[in-house]
């Protein structure tokens, strides 16, 4: 019970990961154009304008902010569904390439071992598509150096990736290693491989409307400049922290819709793409490490 407690206001006070770093400077204007506002009041200046609150009703606000997060998380949970998907389907794949494709001749192995380590090349060359990063010594290791430097010059290298795997599969089956139906689940499989590279493409190219976001911003600006009038008669020098507490929540939110609505970048809030890359690298590592039955028919004769 301790342990989670401890645990608990450990999370609530962290600082790396959170929107605070990201809104502090607008957390500090709006709470210092407060304590401005309480200045001048103190000096009996006419800034207390209650009418205010009517600007910006706080219901119609909180509701733009709700379908704004709402927007940005269901991005940030189809991205990370689609790599759900690929995960499985790699996995699926490697496993049916590895038992399923007899082995009729000594280099057939080694084959079929560079077939198997391009499926983490996919992911690895999609995460790098996804940041619109070039393609690295990442894949180097996964790959030959003649495939190497032909996805360098490739505009979609995972897409180019899924052609070399297809194309090993139907010279496979070319050579009677494996049978038509066979051939046909894997193909399926690639195939959703490329859907799952469609649907990521399609939440990275497909922002959040402008006029929405520059609306949005407006609002909130307009909503914390406003707050100091309305508080300043009751609050006093109270207005300040009061208006910088009600621009962390707001501001806090709108933040956090802005960082996840692309989850496939760096932030501490994006998906951890590193990680599943190399969770598939090493289940493909694994599987290698394994020996099917085949392998041991090969071992008999």
């Amino acid at each position: 019970m301790n342990v989670d407690k401890r645990s608990w206001f450990k999370i609530a006070l962290k600082v790396r990961g959170s929107v605070i770093p990201s809104i502090l400077p607008r957390i500090l204007l709006c709470g210092g154009f407060g304590f401005f506002i309480t200045l001048l009041h103190f000096f009996q200046l006419p800034v207390s304008l209650p009418f205010l609150s009517s600007i910006v009703p706080s219901i119609f606000l909180g509701l733009m902010l709700v379908f704004r997060t709402n927007t940005a998380y269901e991005r940030f949970w189809e991205g990370r569904k689609s790599w759900g998907t690929l995960i499985n389907n790699v996995r699926n794949l490697a496993r049916q390439i590895w038992v399923a494709i007899e082995e009729k001749d000594p280099q057939d192995i080694a084959l079929k071992k560079s077939a198997l380590r391009l499926l983490p090349a996919f992911a690895v060359a999609l995460k790098l598509h996804l940041r619109q990063e070039s393609v690295n010594p990442e894949l180097e290791m996964l790959m030959s150096p003649s495939q190497y430097q032909k996805l360098k010059s490739m505009n979609n290298p995972p897409l180019e990736i899924t052609f070399w795997i297809e194309d090993y599969l139907h010279e496979q089956y070319q050579r009677n290693c494996l049978d038509v139906y066979q051939l046909t689940a894997m193909s399926q499989l690639i195939n959703s491989m490329i859907d799952v590279l469609g649907g990521c493409e399609r939440i990275l190219k497909t922002p959040i409307p402008l006029a929405y976001t520059i609306h949005l911003k407006q609002l909130l600006l307009v909503y914390c400049l406003a707050l100091p009038f309305q508080m300043v008669n009751d609050l006093t020098w109270g207005t300040g922290p009061v208006v910088a507490l009600i621009s962390f929540t707001l501001f806090g939110i709108e933040e956090i819709g802005i960082e996840i609505e692309n989850p496939f970048g760096f932030d501490a809030n994006d998906l951890p793409l590193d990680n599943i890359c190399a969770t598939m690298q090493r289940n493909i590592e694994d599987l290698i490490s394994l020996s099917p039955s085949v392998h041991e028919r090969m071992k008999d004769r």
